[in-house]
């Protein structure tokens, strides 16, 4: 097996015993992501604050594998609370063209270092 780790300063570094993202055959894994600031390691208190902040993040795992939004075939996202999924769904109408990538969303207890949310990203070339 022939995988390749990724580390980016673009993105946040990892906040535990993961790699920010691997590459396997084209196909590019990335670990979820909170709203935490790559150059601060903060994290803002809003979902649509972390939102942003997110995928800003995914933005620039993409950069540094020379992909873009349209690279992405799939997003796994994880929050707090799913009475905030409407502030998701304008986000990805900004974020994404159409047609939008696979996605799944679930509602969880907690996640890492407080976050309301968390996506994660499968893109290939």
């Amino acid at each position: 097996m022939n995988k390749n780790i990724i580390s980016t300063e673009l993105a946040p570094a990892a906040v535990g015993t993961y790699s920010q993202g691997v590459e396997y055959g084209g196909v590019y894994y990335f670990s979820g992501q909170i709203g935490l600031d790559p150059k601060t390691m903060t994290m803002p208190e809003t979902v649509s604050a972390q939102l942003e902040q997110i995928l800003k993040n995914v933005d620039g795992l993409l950069q540094s594998q020379d992909l873009t939004r349209e690279n992405i075939i799939k997003t796994s996202i994880f929050m707090v609370d799913l009475k905030d999924f409407d502030i998701v769904n304008k986000a990805y109408v900004e974020y994404f063209k159409e047609p939008y990538p696979a996605r799944s969303c679930v509602q969880v207890s907690a996640l890492p270092k407080g976050a309301l949310i968390e996506i994660e990203v499968m893109a290939a070339k």
